[in-house]
């Protein structure tokens, strides 16, 4: 690890659980596998997850691509 930070926030235990089980499974510790999870989700151009609802856009300008 090259900056290892200990996160300041709770999950739910079921989450924490079900990450705990994929990272068995995978015979790794379960924060490789949440670091494996947040390196390959798939973003949009928002930067959120591709399966979470976009963000409202209203008031942005449109940037040209000309």
């Amino acid at each position: 690890m090259k900056d290892p930070v200990v996160p300041g926030w709770k999950i739910e235990r079921a989450s924490k659980l079900r990450i705990e089980s994929m990272a068995r499974n995978a015979n790794v510790s379960a924060a490789v596998m949440l670091e494996l999870l947040a390196e390959h989700v798939e973003l949009t151009n928002q930067g959120i997850p591709v399966w979470m609802p976009e963000q409202n856009r209203d008031g942005e300008l449109p940037i040209n691509s000309a």
